[in-house]
């Protein structure tokens, strides 16, 4: 249990969020325009779910990213502490 409050930790601090956010901006915008293009430009329907989703995933990616790496580097700093004492 320990484990996944120091990831809801890591993931909520240090403008991990913040820069989650632009990324899932950025890229599902991108996205959204490559996969449901011609339905903004005719004004044909547009899937909400997927809309959502193709923001969603970037989001949870680049968090992902930013606790694993936030994670390895706690770890490496554990291991040379020990190896030094």
């Amino acid at each position: 249990m320990v484990i996944w409050r120091r990831v809801l930790v890591l993931a909520t601090t240090d403008g991990v969020p913040r820069r989650a956010l632009w990324v899932a901006v950025a890229v599902g915008t991108v996205l959204n325009l490559i996969n449901q293009g011609d339905a903004l430009l005719t004004g044909a329907p547009l899937h909400w779910i997927k809309l959502l989703l193709t923001y969603l995933v970037p989001f949870a990616v680049s968090t992902h990213g930013a606790v694993s790496a936030r994670m390895r580097i706690t770890e490496i700093d554990v291991l040379s502490t020990e190896r030094e004492n």
